[in-house]
């Protein structure tokens, strides 16, 4: 009888050889399910404006992206927000925290990537904040019209009063704490 010469191909994405494995696939379900459950907590943090909330699920897929790379913070972004509007029917705002969180946590992943430690960390942060900053005011002037009684102009009036203190605000505390968590959560994951 001839020896078998059949040779096994393990090519499934969730092995150890693919970009995906089993652990980090189990890792962002348990990071998006944190980050749902932090959307529902909304803490006024603008005295001046108590109907813009802050909710810590940014901080969340923030730490996703910088553990695990632009595309799995993507998705600890988006998932969470998506399924939000089932529960809570708001999808003008729910895209407004998609655009915000995605503009933060993608640009920052990318930079602390290509230069790493903490320079890379800082450098990536202060890209993030401007460019989600500017997607936050762009954003607000874009969509707030279309679901408010607030006009274009009006929304323009609220940028430096307003929007632009709140959404600098939100953005640096997204920073900070993610800068203080995500290295020892990094250790924890990555044993």
């Amino acid at each position: 009888m001839a020896a078998s010469t059949h040779v096994s191909h393990d090519t499934h994405s969730t092995t150890a050889g693919g970009s995906w494995s089993t652990r980090r696939i189990a890792t962002t379900a348990l990071l998006c399910a944190l980050a749902f459950v932090l959307t529902f907590v909304e803490v006024p943090i603008f005295p001046p404006a108590p109907w813009l909330m802050y909710d810590p699920s940014g901080i969340v897929a923030f730490v996703a992206a910088l553990v695990f790379g632009p595309s799995t913070g993507t998705i600890v972004v988006v998932l969470p927000w998506v399924l939000k509007t089932l529960f809570s029917f708001n999808p003008w705002g729910h895209l407004m925290a998609i655009v915000a969180g995605v503009a933060l946590v993608v640009p920052a992943a990318l930079v602390a990537r290509r230069a790493s430690g903490t320079r890379g960390l800082v450098a990536g942060m202060v890209v993030g904040a401007v460019i989600a900053l500017a997607a936050c005011i762009v954003g607000n002037i874009i969509v707030t019209p279309l679901y408010t009684a607030v006009s274009t102009a009006d929304v323009i009036a609220m940028i430096v009063p307003i929007l632009l203190p709140f959404n600098a605000l939100k953005i640096v505390i997204n920073c900070v704490v993610t800068a203080l968590i995500q290295k020892p959560i990094k250790q924890v994951v990555s044993q």
